[in-house]
């Protein structure tokens, strides 16, 4: 079995990036948030943050709080003999279980940014940016709901993305090499 690797993080942190760094190394990603984009765009609904949040919700209460890990397996199951993979934006604590149970050896890093540098950045990015005002709504959902910091609390490897790009990617190739070793 190849690596699997799972980031983790609140919203703004940069996940995508680290996922992307992983994937151009090879890595095959699998972005677990693309599940919700998925399913909005099946029942034609514009994706914004309160539809986002509505199938978020919908799909836990429906699968239960493991639901991204679930949906996921398939995925990971058709990659992980062959390829290593990335698992962009694990969320909950029961996600974890899931996936620790099924593959014991995944490795998950935690980006951690402080607050205030982490709502300057959702107001400028290109993709789904979000004022302050939504970014802590969906902090303390996040939180509150789907106990996201159970992940962030218990990951193997963690890097402070409070710099520069240079130095997150130094960050990001200590991990590796530890990782593949």
């Amino acid at each position: 079995m190849k690596k699997l690797v799972a980031i983790v993080g609140m919203c703004g942190s940069g996940k995508s990036i680290a996922s992307e760094y992983f994937e151009k190394l090879g890595y095959k990603k699998i972005y677990l948030g693309g599940i919700t984009m998925d399913k909005l765009k099946e029942e034609n609904l514009e994706v914004n943050p309160e539809n986002e949040k509505m199938m978020r919700e919908r799909l836990r209460r429906e699968y239960g709080m493991g639901a991204y890990a679930l949906l996921s397996i398939p995925k990971i199951e058709e990659l992980i003999d062959k390829e290593n993979v990335v698992l962009d934006g694990l969320y909950s604590w029961d996600e974890l279980k899931i996936l620790k149970d099924k593959y014991p050896d995944i490795k998950v890093i935690s980006i951690v940014v402080d607050k205030k540098i982490r709502y300057e950045r959702l107001t400028t990015r290109e993709i789904r940016p979000l004022t302050n005002e939504e970014a802590e709504k969906r902090d303390i959902s996040e939180i509150e709901n789907v106990a996201k910091g159970g992940p962030i609390a218990f990951a193997d490897y963690y890097i402070l993305n409070n710099g520069n790009m240079d130095i997150y990617n130094s960050e990001l190739e200590k991990i590796k090499t530890e990782i593949e070793k």
